[in-house]
């Protein structure tokens, strides 16, 4: 799963759209001498799509920082705020008026394909605006899966997104933690919004919000992430320099930041927790339904319903199950396949040891793949990629692994974190298909290859829709078998688990926010159809709750990947190229899934 600041403001439902044109990049200095000075339209277009850019990184300062654009480094940002929102929505409004006046048939056709993107990310953000969406969104401002009560720490943790490179990277960190403080306070205030018009969140995520308050906040001060860069120093730094700085990181945060997040936690236990929901599905909140079609749609990019999902998603774990069968028989195993998802949950012989052993291993695993991914993609990304363990702060909230996009200088890396909580629940079959999907060639390459690619504009650079960069990563998983890491029953019986899991995403999400299911309805049906282990299915579950809709995209982005896949290997027949497949899937960026196929039925019909 992609870690992003653009995903922590889901409550506007904006995404930032598109990522960039690699042949474009690679065409670009051959062809400059030779090519026409652009049309109007194409000016026009590529104006429109800079200032929409740099009026973003204004609005959104931590975005920038992500991006290693320092301008506004001192500004934590205005979000939730009322002229934040008002300030988003017209931005978007000038978008689509701009866009508008500009003649679409006068362009190139990768020009062509922005514009439709931005076309269609535009009309996403304005949906999230509309009065009736915001007033849902806008009273649930964190929650145990997508908050900046979570994200900040890490961001800021010297580790994280922040540089602390200089003293004023340090002297900015102190002014952004300021703002912070103020944000906590007033999400408080929209949370009492909320209550008043009848529109809470569930107890269940609540209660795993004060969870995570209180994790934190039992960390001394020298244990708190807010403290990390204390602890390393430049050495060019002076001694005056370091004194002030810790002394003034010290006082933030005992009187600062932790009094904040006190503040956030009893008024979350002692005045909101008793008016929140029991249930958990979105359709059983005040508005909950019309926002969860509205959602389904966002994170697929395609207009389906929850019902035709659902039954896609029956569909596709009565397949799998089939696959795992055969897995079953091929190894000897004689008992049932319940039986056998005990076996893979409970035997020794699938756990690590240790926090060290995980982490060897997913190195293991990532040479491996190093190994072989030259023979797959012509364009590899310059971004070096990083594996880590999950802090333990935050690590029992989080999901088995994620990405954390690095810069575009590559000056900081990508980052596959992976969880290492209640390490006896974690096994070893699903470890070569977890790597391939959050690092390479999965999040890292779909990522960094879209931010090194400076040929385009940079709203085309940075971002995506759910669907595109999930279901990429997710396609990214089944590449195993063409590189051969399957050939071993239990890991490929591994990626048939984790295509399950995103198969019951499916029935899951949407039995809970369409059809009524439980919670603990929830955990049951995967921990039937899966050798998934109570901790993990608890957390899948309890994160469908937070986000809904988010885990469709998935399975119907990578479905839809495949299927283009098996269209152009039998239309092309031997002149198919597996690399040139994937630079036109990847080399215009996180498109709708409508705008790709498309793409790629042009890409298969000049190729003939």
């Amino acid at each position: 799963m992609r870690r992003s600041i653009s995903t922590l403001l889901f409550a506007s439902l904006s995404l930032v759209a598109l990522t960039p044109s690699i042949a474009a990049a690679e065409a670009a200095p051959k062809a400059a001498a030779a090519t026409p000075a652009p049309n109007k339209a194409t000016r026009d277009l590529h104006k429109l799509f800079a200032d929409s850019d740099e009026g973003s990184l204004r609005r959104n300062p931590l975005f920038a920082i992500f991006r290693g654009d320092m301008r506004y480094a001192d500004r934590f940002g205005d979000y939730i705020t009322d002229a934040y929102y008002a300030a988003e929505k017209r931005a978007s409004e000038r978008d689509m008026a701009g866009l508008k006046k500009i003649n679409r048939a006068a362009l190139n056709p990768t020009d062509q394909i922005a514009y439709d993107v931005f076309k269609w990310q535009t009309e996403q953000t304005l949906i999230g605006y509309r009065p009736d969406v915001l007033k849902m969104n806008a009273v649930r401002p964190i929650n145990h899966f997508f908050g900046f009560h979570t994200f900040y720490p890490t961001f800021s943790s010297g580790k994280g997104g922040a540089p602390f490179a200089t003293v004023a990277d340090y002297d900015n960190a102190l002014k952004r933690h300021r703002e912070f403080i103020t944000f906590l306070d007033r999400a408080i205030g929209r949370f009492r919004e909320g209550q008043a018009a009848g529109i809470v969140d569930t107890k269940l995520t609540i209660n795993n919000v004060i969870g995570q308050l209180d994790a934190q906040l039992a960390q001394t001060v020298d244990e708190s992430p807010y403290y990390g860069p204390i602890k390393q120093f430049p050495a060019s730094f002076s001694a005056t320099d370091k004194a002030r700085l810790a002394a003034d990181y010290r006082a933030t945060i005992e009187q600062g930041i932790y009094p904040a997040y006190r503040r956030l936690r009893d008024y979350l236990k002692n005045d909101y927790l008793p008016t929140a929901r029991d249930t958990v599905g979105l359709s059983t909140m005040k508005g909950g339904a019309e926002l969860y079609r509205i959602a389904i749609e966002n994170t697929t990019t395609l207009p389906m319903d929850a019902e035709t999902i659902h039954n896609l998603g029956l569909s596709e774990v009565t397949r799998i199950k089939t696959e795992m069968e055969k897995v079953k028989a091929e190894v000897g195993f004689t008992g049932t396949l319940a039986e056998f998802f005990d076996y893979l949950r409970n035997d020794p012989k699938f756990k690590m040891q240790s926090r060290a052993a995980l982490t060897q291993g997913y190195y293991d695993i990532g040479k491996a793949v190093d190994q072989k991914i030259g023979a797959y993609f012509s364009t590899l990304p310059k971004a070096p990629l990083e594996i880590r363990p999950y802090e333990e702060f935050r690590e029992k909230y989080e999901a088995g692994g994620s990405y954390q996009q690095g810069t575009p200088d590559g000056k900081r890396p990508g980052i596959f974190y992976f969880n290492a909580y209640d390490l006896p629940s974690r096994t070893t079959p699903g470890m070569t298909t977890l790597y391939l999907h959050e690092g390479a060639p999965g999040h890292h390459f779909q990522i960094s290859l879209a931010q090194e690619n400076t040929a385009l504009p940079n709203f085309m650079r940075f971002g995506g829709n759910t669907a595109y960069v999930e279901g990429w990563a997710l396609y990214s998983e089944t590449l195993g078998y063409d590189m051969g890491f399957y050939k071993d029953p239990y890991q490929r019986f591994g990626t048939l688990s984790d295509e399950m899991l995103r198969a019951m995403r499916l029935v899951v999400d949407t039995g809970m926010h369409a059809k009524g299911w439980t919670r603990d309805q929830s955990i049951d049906y995967m921990l039937a159809n899966s050798d998934m282990g109570r901790t993990d299915a608890t957390a899948e579950v309890e994160r469908y709750i937070a986000i809904p809709s988010q885990a469709l995209a998935y399975k119907v982005g990578a479905l839809t990947i495949q299927k283009l896949r098996r269209k152009a290997e039998a239309e092309l027949g031997p002149k198919f190229d597996i690399r040139a497949f994937h630079d036109q899937v990847l080399n215009t960026g996180a498109l709708p899934l409508a705008v790709l196929e498309k793409k790629i039925d042009a890409w298969i019909a000049a190729s003939k």
